[in-house]
């Protein structure tokens, strides 16, 4: 079974991957083209606010409590009793989403004034993100649906098409960014249009492959289905508790509108790097896993699920780790290759990378909190992240309020990477609470050989940490270097850093066979 996990795991790594290139490329044309000033803040907010109840609902509560209800039914009650449940639930959520984006729309302007006050006090950026809200709001009717149908596709194992969607979301912000904005006179106009021909075309993508799946949705109404009623008695609590990351950083996004102009940019570019390995290697072990903890959960197999469960996190430690620190010793490289031209200054820069240090260093507790809450929600348990994700988001606003104030006082640079260290913390504290649930309850025992592994995994990433000081060199020694040279050095100093790693890891004994399941080795 570890096989084939590490395989569709590779599947959606590789999809995952070549989504998050594009969305280099996406980012870099925003930084090269609109920099990162009012209105390109304007336009960030008015992107994040559907896609943040795009991550807390779709890919968050929805998929968490739809998939394993999916794979309960396909597993229990075979294909008619599954075509009924797609069927019912496509129609609920469909009408349910109309409404909600019916509601965006024509409340815009409060949600600018709650998602970012501080534009409250510049009429002309606060108006724009109302008008932009009002262009990228449907984005989640559409996307929310892509997320329905990508939860079908994974639960018979096609991860590959879900994981490669995304990069059409990139390809056509993309092309609105070269081809459109300069005929407008406010080219965040041209991009906010882009989010919508997006999800457009992602939920376009998809139907086909649920066709030839033979699971093409037919909507019909059923809010009093006991299905879609045990959906939805899965989603309220999993609301929060599978998403309190994408809260906090929306919290950053709040707090970052009240200080210096460009600070929600920064985090914004910061977070997309930081993002970059998390897609590719937690996301992707995370949604490989759920359908398969969901399975192991029905049939009862304790020993099974505990045994996939620490396999998951044994790739998250062998990957996830020296990511963490990799993104940490070349956030000033990552930061001035990718977006330090024309628009994008070299300040910018600065402030970019300090974002980017704070959110690396919370990398591993994104990353087993990703993994984690798996071990919950497989077993319909929703309350238990919720306690954990309170706990974790009030502490992560005490630690906001204390490190912004602490910066400011101080008259230290950079107050908004502040934001970002509290909300990496937070992820700690999240991380840890569902792990201490998941020994108590005994639902995970670590297997005998985390000692072993973990010691070596250590080892690699100091040699990593080495050769990458060496490497890295200072900011201004970057901005001053041209783009192919930037480009090239990065990619050099990149690929010596994951050598080293690997070459350590063999020499010091670690093989495949001991990231293989204990009925495999």
């Amino acid at each position: 079974m570890a096989s084939s996990l590490a395989k569709s795991t590779g599947v959606v790594g590789v999809m995952t991957l070549a989504s998050r290139v594009f969305g280099f490329l996406r980012d870099m044309a925003f930084a090269i083209l609109f920099g990162a000033g009012p209105g390109m803040d304007a336009f960030l907010v008015a992107f994040k606010i559907p896609n943040f109840m795009r991550r807390l609902f779709a890919e968050g509560a929805f998929a968490q409590s739809f998939v394993p209800v999916l794979s309960s039914t396909k597993s229990r009650d075979g294909t008619e009793a599954t075509q009924d449940l797609i069927n019912v639930v496509a129609g609920t959520l469909g009408v349910i989403l109309i409404g909600v984006t019916v509601v965006g729309i024509v409340g815009a302007p409060l949600l600018i004034y709650l998602f970012a006050p501080g534009f409250a006090g510049a009429t002309e950026q606060f108006d724009l993100a109302v008008d932009l809200l009002r262009l990228t709001f449907p984005y989640l009717l559409f996307i929310s649906l892509t997320a329905f149908a990508g939860g079908i596709l994974n639960t018979y194992g096609q991860f590959a098409v879900p994981a490669f969607t995304p990069v059409l979301l990139n390809l056509s912000l993309i092309s609105v960014a070269i081809g459109l904005a300069p005929w407008f006179a406010r080219p965040e106009i041209a991009l906010a249009i882009g989010v919508l021909i997006a999800g457009v075309v992602q939920l376009a993508f998809q139907l086909p492959f649920l066709a030839r799946l033979g699971h093409f949705p037919r909507p019909r109404w059923g809010w009093h289905d006991p299905q879609v009623r045990r959906i939805l008695s899965l989603m309220l609590p999993i609301l929060f508790g599978s998403s309190v990351a994408q809260i906090n950083l929306m919290l950053d996004t709040i707090m970052a509108s009240f200080l210096a102009s460009g600070s929600v940019s920064w985090l914004y570019y910061a977070d997309r790097l930081m993002e970059f390995p998390l897609g590719v290697f937690s996301i992707a072990i995370a949604t490989v896993i759920l359908p398969n903890l969901s399975a192991r959960h029905a049939s009862r197999s304790a020993a099974a699920f505990s045994d996939t469960l620490d396999w998951a996190l044994k790739m998250i430690v062998l990957l996830g780790l020296p990511a963490m620190i990799g993104l940490f010793v070349l956030a000033g490289p990552l930061v001035a290759t990718l977006f330090n031209y024309r628009s994008f200054t070299g300040h910018d820069a600065l402030m970019s990378q300090y974002a980017l240090m704070a959110y690396a260093f919370g990398f591993m507790g994104f990353s087993l909190v990703k993994v984690l809450v798996t071990g919950f929600f497989s077993r319909e348990d929703s309350r238990t992240p919720v306690r954990c994700g309170v706990i974790s988001m009030v502490s992560a606003m005490a630690m906001n309020l204390l490190f912004v104030g602490a910066f400011t006082a101080l008259s230290l640079p950079a107050p908004h990477s502040g934001l970002a260290l509290a909300t990496s913390l937070g992820a700690f504290v999240n991380a840890g609470l569902l792990y201490r649930y998941l020994r108590r309850d005994r639902v995970y025992t670590p297997g005998s050989d985390w000692r072993w592994l973990a010691l070596r995994v250590l080892l690699g990433c100091a040699a990593m940490a080495a050769v990458l000081v060496y490497g890295a060199a200072d900011l201004d020694v970057w901005v001053g270097r041209a783009a192919l040279q930037r480009v090239g050095w990065l990619f050099a100093w990149v690929g010596a850093g994951i050598g080293v790693y690997f070459v350590v890891l063999a020499l010091a004994g670690v093989r495949p066979r001991h990231l293989a399941l204990p009925a495999e080795r």
